[in-house]
């Protein structure tokens, strides 16, 4: 097992505190996609040994590039940000075609979009939408930054937004076109995508990663007992939530995620 230093301490955690014992960080996404992965660890005690903070993508990106945590699951556009990196379990957030939660949404058709807002939560969003238009759909776009507090309903004619996470699924009424962006790079590639990996800064114990591993498939393996415990909460609820676990996002860390990683980081801009 990992030698940690015992220390008396707090864990943030969906919002809580409680006392932990353990200094090993993880920083987890904070979206529905991630509801199996919590109920793992809290099923199987694993966050008693462990400091657990939830954070938008690309916060638990910055954290574990400046060190504040030790394993985050991680945007795979900010794996190049990272000096060292391992790739820990069999498990990411991933998507054979349409995602749900990762769209461009506009008032106007796509043909007649000039303009694309990018959502300041996402790395591999962003990073996704400018691949796409570069390498497959031969379009050149005046791309803006978003920041908290910003209205993605307030554009106008010729414009578009990129959006990430639960918010999808009540905002998307707002807008007459939607575009899945993991559906368009699986119509292109004819591969999935791994939208966040569980990545650690350093090198872990083994047994201390397997302990993590078994975690995740816990809440992976009993996606029943995961909407029994977050399915009245949130933007997606009930049956919704049930499709969207089973139907759009798939956890599985494969060879064909771990091509289509290799690809999207060959593709992705020099710039960022």
């Amino acid at each position: 097992m990992i030698i940690t230093e015992k220390l008396h301490t707090k864990v943030v955690f969906s919002g809580q505190e409680k006392n932990c014992m353990y200094k090993i960080r993880i920083s987890a996404v904070r979206y529905a996609n991630t509801y199996p992965f919590i109920y793992g660890m809290t099923e199987s005690g694993f966050d008693k040994k462990v400091i657990v903070e939830t954070d938008h993508p690309a916060d638990c990106a910055q954290k574990l590039i400046t060190g504040k945590v030790d394993i985050g699951l991680v945007p795979v556009a900010a794996l190049k940000m990272i000096g060292e990196y391992h790739l820990i379990t069999d498990y990411c957030l991933g998507a054979y075609g349409n995602v749900r939660t990762v769209l461009l949404l506009s008032n106007t058709p796509f043909e007649l979009i000039k303009r694309i807002y990018l959502d300041y939560r996402s790395r591999s969003s962003v990073n996704l939408v400018k691949i796409l238009a570069r390498h497959f759909w031969k379009r050149d776009f005046v791309w803006s930054k978003t920041f908290e507090g910003f209205d993605f309903t307030n554009i106008t004619t010729g414009e578009a937004v990129v959006l990430i996470g639960d918010q999808c699924f009540t905002m998307e009424k707002y807008f007459a076109y939607r575009t899945d962006l993991s559906a368009e790079w699986y119509k292109y590639t004819r591969l999935p995508f791994a939208f966040a990996c569980w990545t650690s800064n350093k090198r872990l114990d083994k047994d201390f990663i397997e302990d993590f591993n078994q975690a995740m498939a816990t809440g992976v393996n009993n996606i029943n007992s995961v909407i029994e415990k977050f399915g009245k909460t949130g933007a997606i609820q009930g049956e919704e939530l049930r499709k969207y676990l089973t139907e759009n996002i798939d956890f599985s860390f494969n060879n064909d995620k771990k091509r289509a990683i290799k690809l999207f980081l060959e593709l992705m801009p020099h710039d960022q």
